[in-house]
């Protein structure tokens, strides 16, 4: 993931920062416990098709 892409994208929930997860391939948004995955080397960034985040 391009670090001056991760420097623009926010959240499209709360427009809060992202976390970009190497192993997982997703943008992890703390906030509102998502995961956005990427797919290809593009963010998907639909709130329908991020997955929810269980705390532990």
């Amino acid at each position: 993931m391009d670090a001056r892409l991760l420097d623009i994208l926010v959240c499209p929930s709360c427009k809060g920062p992202l976390e970009f997860d190497k192993k997982a391939q997703e943008l992890i948004c703390r906030a509102d416990r998502l995961a956005f995955p990427v797919r290809d080397g593009i963010p998907i960034m639909w709130v329908d098709q991020a997955r929810k985040i269980v705390p532990v």
